[in-house]
Parts: structure tokens; C-alpha cells; sequence
């Protein structure tokens, strides 16, 4: 992630050179010089983006948008006193605080948000303004300036992606993503609801009609903040919990599916499912009885890498899911070594490109050859094809000249919670998202304006 802009003003001094200092209060923003660092067991650093601010700058001008940042600040100065809080940047602000843990991290997370949760009035209209951030600690004596800010800055481009807040804290081993603690931590994780899933949709480019959703899960860890599949999925798979987390999902699913059904909507939600349990015949057995009983539209989806692993009784298994009226797809194509040998063996009926050549489709030379090919090839092998990563305008236009059925991406719609989903459904957002490129992922207006 870029760092903050040439006016970028670390809170609280943050030079971490003079060791611990003394306590201060919370000082009016704008002032010119910003107070030492706390003297406290911890020091945290939060970087804080207003949401949609894009769609904000279009309904109350620039000039005004431009001021957004120091109403923001200056409510959160005065809600919470002990807290500093500076504007950085277009729509950002950065706040600095010390508490006694790690766990004054999450605390202050949520007296934020509470700050945040009455509407404010931007020249006589009121707007419900919310933040995302990221956002870090580290032991007060220990802390290294510019690490805790660039691990700030990081923390918020993943909850950016992840559209959550993310808290890290350097002195825990998981802000280094160790795996042992997580293996530690997952099961219990399952058990107390800290799972969670996000769904991102599928549309039809001709048709530009949502034809199903991708469902992602999620880890949203009590102290830690956001933990992102990439973190955890292969902890799972090693301490044996990715079984007992992939039927916790499909349970969830079914639960979802039915409700969007009964809503009018009616379409499958896919599954993503570990190459590690493609060959375990007790997981299938419970994943197949789940479907019969669920009476809700699932799919799966699957990466050829996964199959490649045992191929036999990968494709075996496949077929039983296929058996019963599972959809299957097989994701991330292009992104591993791809097999025809394999690829005309699988009993899918998606094939969906990766991202990787998606995302330079309008810039490279050799990625649209490859994205046709790809595109041809599944047809010839009666499969529908979906683009992963679809951004822009440009790239969709010319995916949909490709024959390219199904787009999925931050044009339509980032990852979102069930709530949200249904919302987006309810309201046709798709439409509007490929219809107007300077609309593409941020949200309508009217879900935060409220007079």
C-alpha cells in the first residue's frame, strides 16, 4: 500500500526514540504539534477511511467533501478525549491512543463506531458517515515508529479488500500470521460464531442479471481484528478443522440460500472446497447428505490444483457431487498448471478465469489472447465461463465482445455480509454498477443519506 501523502503527520509523535513518555489528553484537531506518545502498557496507531467518499464528493461538492475528514475528527476528539486525531489525507484521518493491553484495541474500535453512528449535518443535510480502518499495536517501550505506521497502512488496504475492519497487533505471533496459534485457535473459533461469511455475486453480461454468488468465509478474531482466509485456510487444512469448517459453511449456506429463495431470489450460492478433502470419503458421505437434506440450490467450487493431488479419487468424488445435482466450478484457471488431460475429465459445468489475467486485460498484449482461448475452449467443453477480478468498465466491455458469460468483481460488488446481499439484490445494484462506470463498486448514495 502507498504511504500516507507529504503532509502525513505521525499521532502522538511516534518517534519511539526517547522511550516512554508522559501522559497526555486529547488534543483539538488542528493543532500544529501533536502531543508525545502516551506513557502506557501499549500504543496503537489507527488509520480510519470514510466510506464512500467518492459517492460523497458527488453530492456535496468538493470543497465541502474536502472538509469531511476534520468533522469527522473533531467528533471523535470530542467523544473520546484520550484519543489524538489528525486528517491525512483525502477522506482519511489517523487516530493515536495507549491502553493497558492488546485488548484496548477492539475497545477503541468500537467506541469509534459509536462515535460515528449518529448522522451528521453537512450544510443543512444529514448523512450517515461510517469509517473503515485498520489498525495496529505494539508494546509502548517497544514500538518502532515507522513500523507501526507502515503496518497501519497495511492493515487498512486489507480491510479494504476484506470491507471490515482489520486490527493487528506486532507483538502477538498471528499479526505474523503463525500458523500453530491459528491451528490453536480455529476450532474454538468455529464453535464461538467468530466464522462468518461474506458473499461476492455473479452476473450474466448479457442478460445483466445476478446468476449466482460466490460465499467467502471470514475470521473475525475478538482481539485481533480480521483474520483473511489466506491466513487461516491453511492452518485448517493442517490441524484437520477444514472438514468440521467446510460442513459449518455449507450449513450456513443452505440457511441463506433459503432465505434469498423465499425473497424472490433464487439463485445457487457456491462453496470453495479444499483439495485436502476432495479425497476424504467421510467428508464427501456428510457434505452429499447436508445437500439431499438442505433443499436449498449449493455448488462447489474447486481448483484444478486440488484435483491434481489425487486425481482418481478427486474426480470420484466430484462425480457423486455432480450425482446429486451439485453445480461444480472450477476456479483460479490459468493460475496453476493447467491440464487439459485433467480439465476434460471433470464433471464441471464452470469454468472460471483467474483474476491474474483479468485484471491487464485492457493493458497486455498477450492476456486478452489468452482470456479468448480460455473462453473458446470452455464452450467447446459445454461450460459457462466466468471472469474473476472484473474492475473496470473497459475490461467488461470487452469480456462481454469475448462471449464471456458471467463477470465477478469489485465493479459489481465487493465481498459483502448476508445483510448487505440481500440488500444488494432487493435494489438491482448490479444494474446500475455495469450501467455507470463512476458508480462501479461504491455503494447507492441513498443506504447512507438519510434527509
Amino acid at each position: 500500500m502507498a504511504r500516507a501523502d507529504s503532509n502525513h503527520i505521525p499521532l502522538g509523535g511516534l518517534s519511539g526514540h526517547e522511550g516512554r513518555s508522559r501522559p497526555v489528553s486529547g488534543m483539538p484537531v488542528g493543532t500544529e504539534a501533536l502531543p508525545p506518545v502516551l506513557t502506557a502498557w501499549h500504543s496503537f496507531v489507527f488509520l480510519a477511511e470514510v466510506d464512500d467518499f467518492a459517492t460523497l464528493r458527488r453530492a456535496v461538492g468538493i470543497a465541502r467533501a474536502a472538509a469531511v475528514p476534520e468533522d469527522v475528527s473533531a467528533r471523535i476528539a470530542a467523544a473520546i478525549p484520550a484519543i489524538r486525531v489528525a486528517p491525512v489525507g483525502r477522506g482519511a484521518i489517523e487516530l493515536g491512543f495507549a491502553g493497558e493491553s492488546a485488548a484496548a484495541g477492539p475497545r477503541m474500535l468500537e467506541r469509534i463506531h459509536a462515535a460515528m453512528a449518529p448522522a451528521f449535518d453537512l450544510d443543512g443535510e444529514t448523512y450517515r458517515l461510517s469509517l473503515r480502518i485498520g489498525g495496529v499495536g505494539a508494546e509502548a517501550a517497544e514500538h518502532d515508529d515507522v513500523r507501526l505506521i507502515e503496518a497501519a497502512e497495511e492493515a487498512l488496504s486489507d480491510a479494504r479488500q476484506a470491507n471490515a475492519d482489520v486490527l493487528r497487533h506486532l507483538n502477538d505471533p498471528v499479526a505474523g500470521h503463525d500458523p500453530i496459534q491459528l491451528m490453536r485457535e480455529l476450532p474454538a473459533a468455529i464453535e464461538s460464531g467468530q466464522i462468518f461469511l461474506q458473499y461476492q455475486p455473479k452476473v450474466r453480461v448479457r442478460q445483466q442479471c445476478v446468476a449466482s454468488a460466490e460465499a467467502l468465509v471470514r475470521w473475525r478474531h475478538p482481539t485481533r481484528g480480521l483474520i483473511l482466509p489466506g491466513d487461516f485456510i491453511e492452518a485448517a487444512e493442517r490441524s484437520n478443522a477444514i472438514g468440521a469448517l467446510t460442513l459449518w459453511i455449507i450449513r450456513r449456506v443452505i440457511l441463506d440460500q433459503r432465505a434469498i429463495a423465499a425473497a424472490g431470489y433464487d439463485i445457487p450460492i457456491f462453496i470453495n472446497i479444499s483439495g485436502v478433502l476432495l479425497s476424504d470419503p467421510g467428508f464427501v458421505r456428510d457434505a452429499c447428505a447436508l445437500v439431499r437434506g438442505g433443499d436449498a440450490r449449493v455448488g462447489f467450487e474447486i481448483t484444478e490444483t486440488a484435483v491434481i493431488r489425487d486425481p482418481e479419487s478427486a474426480i470420484a468424488n466430484l462425480r457423486a457431487f455432480a450425482d446429486i445435482g451439485v453445480p461444480l466450478a472450477i476456479d483460479d484457471y490459468g493460475a496453476g498448471l493447467s491440464s487439459l488431460a485433467y480439465l476434460k475429465r471433470l464433471p464441471a459445468s464452470e469454468l472460471k478465469i483467474d483474476k491474474l489475467f483479468v485484471t491487464q486485460l485492457t493493458s497486455s498484449n498477450r492476456d486478452p489472447l489468452i482470456v479468448r482461448s480460455t473462453i473458446d475452449l470452455a464452450h467447446a467443453l459445454d461450460m459457462e465461463v466466468t471472469a474473476e477480478g472484473v474492475e473496470t468498465p473497459a475490461a467488461l466491455a470487452l469480456l462481454g465482445v469475448m462471449g464471456c458469460d458471467m463477470v465477478q468483481g469489485y465493479l459489481i460488488s465487493r465481498p459483502v455480509e448476508f445483510a448487505a446481499f440481500r440488500t444488494f439484490l432487493q435494489e438491482k445494484r448490479h444494474v446500475a454498477a455495469m450501467a455507470s462506470p463512476r458508480l462501479s463498486f461504491l455503494r447507492n448514495e441513498g443506504q447512507w443519506k438519510t434527509g
